[in-house]
């Protein structure tokens, strides 16, 4: 019994369906008959106009704007550095994402360096250390060369 109710049932939604379509499609045609006389009594009157002004004028428009923006962007840069002011005693020196919401960050502060652990809702002095000079990435040993003469060895016991 189920099978043949829902065999109804899909019927009626097509066929509920289909006269929708055909009343959509009868009232489009209706429409473009109705534009095309008006269309045709106008067409007498006054020549076709072109897309070439209008498409001209929102062009400029949207030049304009992006113009403004880049301009906005460009004096905000000039106005506010995004690094802060030179003068403040408080200087961030390094920063290092540990997890996913949590960094360890490197603060100068007079003759200090802070080590501070920064997590959601806290943060944690974790050293604090005399002001020195970072080491250059350059001056430390790469771990690629070790790793591929390890692995190169390991392969040469293998065979």
């Amino acid at each position: 019994m189920r099978q043949g109710s829902t065999r109804s049932a899909s019927r009626f939604c097509s066929g509920r369906r289909a006269s929708i379509l055909l009343a959509c499609i009868a009232a489009l045609q209706s429409a473009s008959a109705t534009a095309a006389a008006a269309s045709t009594s106008s067409a007498d009157s006054a020549p076709p106009a072109s897309l070439t002004p209008g498409l001209v004028q929102a062009t400029l428009g949207l030049a304009l704007v992006l113009a403004v923006i880049w301009a906005a962007a460009w004096l905000l840069r000039r106005v506010a550095p995004a690094g802060g002011s030179s003068r403040s005693p408080i200087k961030l020196i390094a920063t290092q994402a540990v997890g996913q919401r949590e960094r360890v960050v490197l603060v100068e502060i007079a003759d200090q360096w802070l080590l501070l652990g920064v997590a959601p809702g806290h943060v944690t002095a974790l050293q604090t250390l005399p002001k020195t000079t970072l080491p250059d990435p350059e001056n430390r040993s790469p771990l690629a060369p070790q790793f591929s003469r390890l692995l190169a060895l390991a392969k040469g016991k293998r065979t």
